[in-house]
């Protein structure tokens, strides 16, 4: 890990360390960081199930006995 200086706003890095339960203020930037790739990731996921020809539903529904 590398060090980097730079100035961070507390009062939205307390509210955030209050969302993500972390106690320090390097802990909460971290946090930060990997929620926001999730994020991205999630978004990602999301714009792939919802495109018809990557993902049958109807399959995997009736893979699980889902539509009975």
């Amino acid at each position: 890990m590398s060090r980097t200086s730079v100035e961070i706003d507390r009062g939205i890095a307390s509210e955030a360390a209050a969302i993500l339960g972390t106690t320090t203020l390097r802990d909460t930037i971290d946090a930060s960081l990997r929620e926001v790739v999730n994020v991205k990731r999630r978004f990602e996921l999301v714009a792939l199930l919802q495109d018809s020809e990557r993902y049958d539903f109807d399959t995997v529904a009736d893979a699980w006995g889902g539509n009975d």
